[in-house]
């Protein structure tokens, strides 16, 4: 029998598969840090006052890769190439989900609408980054080795997610509710299923460097494909729902420094 607290100590134990993971996790923040950069950058003149909170938004992002690449430093461990299988910032743009990158990369300002996708992806994707940080906080927030990052993570995240929903509220009022609710629903169920496909990917390749036997493998698939059907037909809702923040403001200041890790 194992449980979320089992499996993540199984993989901190592992270099192998703690290498993986810390891989897998400082590129994908080091994409969004790059991200949010560029749409900072790139707003249009009437989304300006947003700047400060993106660009706010992107330095946490980037701050997050600095301290899981500073955790494979603190083992001696190098990063290793992130599986094309498990890359779900990249896999979502493939879905047409977010701002694509060729757009990113042009000198061209952005859109309103542009901004509304930027800020219903985020959404979504924050609701999961959120759980997830949550769920390792609950477990390993206390842990010598993690606990610290988690901690720090998982207070970042919070803070991303009531940025999102407090930005999407405000445009909606200036008229872009019917927008923002179908981006929304749209993002959600392509992100379920990338979810889904790279929580696959993750699992199959941590099988194979800590020796699961098929018994094994084949529950996790199980229990990732019952989660997959039940986020399919009712839990997408809770990432499409706006709610005002406690947290208000939450990107109003400057970017949290990390200097134990980094």
């Amino acid at each position: 029998m194992f449980s979320a607290r089992s499996l993540f100590q199984e993989i901190v134990d592992n270099d192998a598969s703690y290498r993986l993971f810390c891989s897998i996790a400082a590129s994908g923040e080091a994409q969004g840090g790059w991200e949010n950069g560029r749409i900072a950058a790139l707003l249009p003149d009437s989304q300006r006052a947003l700047a400060p909170k993106v660009a706010r938004h992107g330095a946490d992002e980037d701050k997050h890769g600095r301290i899981f690449n500073a955790l494979l430093r603190k083992r001696g461990l190098t990063p290793v190439e992130v599986p094309a299988a498990t890359d779900y910032t990249m896999l979502l743009e493939r879905r047409g989900i977010g701002l694509a990158h060729d757009k990113l990369r042009r000198d061209e300002p952005l859109s309103e609408r542009d901004i509304v996708t930027y800020l219903a992806h985020s959404r979504v994707t924050e609701q999961r980054a959120a759980e997830q940080m949550v769920l390792l906080r609950r477990y390993f927030g206390d842990h010598p080795e993690v606990g610290r990052a988690v901690r720090m993570i998982c207070h970042d995240e919070e803070n991303h997610l009531a940025y999102c929903h407090e930005e999407l509220l405000r445009l909606a009022r200036a008229g872009h509710g019917r927008a923002i609710q179908r981006t929304l629903r749209e993002c959600a169920l392509a992100e379920i299923a990338v979810h889904r496909d790279v929580s696959l990917a993750v699992m199959a390749r941590m099988g194979r460097i800590l020796g699961w036997s098929r018994a094994r493998s084949a529950l996790l698939r199980a229990g990732i494909a019952a989660l997959y059907g039940y986020e399919r037909l009712f839990g997408w809702r809770r990432m499409v729902s706006l709610a005002m923040p406690e947290r208000r403001n939450a990107l109003g200041g400057p970017a949290t420094a990390a200097p134990e890790f980094a």
